[in-house]
């Protein structure tokens, strides 16, 4: 499958008539040595992709080419999906919102970040899936990682994205299609060891920022277990302060040490 951006674009147009120039048609995670004529590209296997095509790549948006069709990795469906490349691993953009911060950090530190402020056990719970970057990193460290993923747009999505390849193959991902805050009901008392929740803002999925869904967290986690909860910079909501109210539930239903990270925009907690 050859992915391309923008930025790619740019890259080999650079380089007409120049002969053989080193390109990504894996978003970075690997190189090829292709042959740049003065219409066209020429790949190790003998695929052809024309200058003409290139020009049809928009900024901010992931393409692939089949050797046949070009394909922008977007879905218009009960709102507008796309990838958008970044600076390492893609963001997913739902209806103009990036679900990862890409400001001052990219996704993958971004993740890393994050994850560095509790301490990652042996059975972890990814809350939403996304395109699954927690779930990777914390199977690094973890022997298993449960992981929810609501809207189906993200998982086709995620199946694209190279960087998310690894979130379906590993043996130690297992990633539910359902609703987290049905799906923790099943989960049984204390059997969790850390809680990674990054869901989407408040005006989108108040209940998973509701006291009754951070008491069913609070219930499946074991005693000394960890929590992320991702907040990110909601200001207030229709007069309410969010992230007040997230530290104000977290704190009813007993967790303690509940703590902001201005970092990471985010609150780590423990039972």
């Amino acid at each position: 499958m050859i992915y391309l951006t923008y930025e790619i674009v740019e890259e080999i147009l650079k380089k007409k008539k120049r002969g053989k120039v080193k390109i990504s048609f894996d978003l970075g995670i690997s190189y090829q040595e292709v042959f740049v004529t003065n219409d066209c590209i020429i790949l190790k296997d003998g695929t052809r992709i024309n200058f003409e095509l290139l020009k049809r790549i928009k900024r901010d948006r992931i393409y692939v080419y089949d050797g046949n069709i070009l394909y922008e990795l977007s879905i218009s469906k009960n709102g507008y999906y796309k990838l958008v490349p970044t600076r390492d691993y893609p963001t997913l953009e739902i209806n103009g919102i990036r679900m990862h911060r890409t400001k001052d950090v990219t996704p993958k530190i971004d993740t890393e970040m994050k994850l560095s402020k509790i301490k990652i056990g042996k059975y972890v719970l990814d809350t939403c899936f996304g395109l699954g970057y927690t779930a990777i990193h914390a199977s690094r460290f973890a022997r298993f990682v449960i992981s929810c993923e609501i809207d189906e747009n993200v998982l086709l999505l995620a199946m694209f994205n190279p960087y998310s390849k690894e979130a379906f193959l590993s043996n130690k991902i297992q990633i539910i299609r359902g609703d987290v805050s049905f799906v923790i009901k099943g989960i049984h008392d204390e059997c969790i060891d850390t809680i990674i929740h990054d869901p989407p803002r408040f005006s989108l999925a108040g209940e998973l920022y509701s006291r009754e869904f951070y008491r069913e967290m609070y219930r499946v986690l074991k005693e000394g277990g960890y929590l992320f909860h991702y907040v990110g910079e909601p200001g207030k909501y229709r007069g309410l302060d969010i992230r007040k109210g997230v530290i104000k539930r977290l704190k009813d239903v007993g967790f303690k040490n509940v703590k902001w990270h201005e970092d990471v925009k985010g609150i780590t907690a423990i039972k």
